[in-house]
Order: structure tokens, then sequence, then C-alpha cells
């Protein structure tokens, strides 16, 4: 009798069903990674806008009350996932707080919407900055 090379039925569902628990493993540590660099992203638009509006208020001694009088361009990457805004508010001294919020899709994240102000701090301080 000759035997034939290849695979028995069997053993392509047993590869199947492997392979399939693996990617149920893993899809959720994916999307997680995902979430934190478009985090990261935001983080690093918002210490921008910080640096700008620290520059701005020395050039002009106010903050600016959004991203176009600072020409800050929110990037391609960040604007899907989230809504940049600032609050300036006309008081003495100046201050600011800038506030990326995150949009569906980026909502699962734990740290949620994430300020800066004036003064440097960051909100949400447990592990998000």
């Amino acid at each position: 009798m000759r035997r034939y090379a290849g695979f028995t039925l069997i053993e392509m569902l047993v590869t199947v069903a492997v392979l399939s628990i693996l990617a149920a493993i893993a899809y959720p540590s994916y999307q997680d990674q995902v979430r934190k660099s478009r985090r990261a992203e935001a983080q690093s638009l918002l210490m921008d806008i910080g640096t700008r509006q620290q520059q701005r208020l020395l050039d002009a001694r106010s903050y600016a009350a959004s991203t176009a009088e600072l020409n800050v361009n929110i990037p391609s990457s960040v604007r899907p996932h989230y809504t940049i805004t600032i609050e300036a508010p006309a008081v003495t001294p100046p201050t600011f707080i800038a506030r990326a919020a995150p949009k569906p899709g980026q909502d699962k994240d734990k740290c949620g919407t994430m300020t800066l102000n004036n003064a440097g701090a960051k909100t949400p301080a447990n592990g998000c900055w």
C-alpha cells in the first residue's frame, strides 16, 4: 500500500483551534497597546501645547484660548481619537487648562480625559502620565 503525504482533516482542525485560542488571547493585549500608543501621542501634544503656552505668556502676557492661536496643528494620529481643547479664562494671574478627551473607540482607555494646566499639573495622576 502506498502512503500519501499530507495533513488529515483532524490535524487541520486542531491547528485552527490552537491558532484561534492564541488569537483570542493576543488580540485584547494588542488593542491595549494601541490605546496606550494613542494616549502617548495625545500626551505629547498636550506637552507641546503647554510649552507653546508658556512661550506665549512670555511674549504676549496671556495664554491662548485655542490651538489655532498657538499655531498648533493637531496631528492626524490624534484627531480621530481625542478632542483637544484649551481653556484660558481672562483672570489675573493668567491660567490655562489643556484637555484631551477620548472619543468613541479610545474611551476604553483607563485614563479617560487628560489635562495639563499652567502650573504643569497633569491629571489623572494614577500612572497615566
